[in-house]
């Protein structure tokens, strides 16, 4: 019975770290600014950890069901 909201937390988790990964690299090759006035290094760099802490929370999740 807990395996559903297990599933459920793991696939949005998945798809938000991944998501939030994938716009950051492509601002990053756009040579785009991740955050409005952010430090052009801090910023990829932040929104990458919280992308892959994001990515972890999904794999352990689903890791657990």
């Amino acid at each position: 019975m807990e395996s559903g909201p297990a599933i459920f937390a793991g696939t949005a988790f998945m798809l938000f770290g991944l998501g939030l990964v994938l716009w950051t690299a492509v601002r990053v090759r756009l040579r785009r600014p991740v955050a409005e006035g952010a430090h052009p290094v801090t910023g990829p760099l932040l929104s990458l950890l919280i992308g892959a802490a994001a990515l972890g929370g999904g794999i352990w999740c689903l890791g657990s069901v």
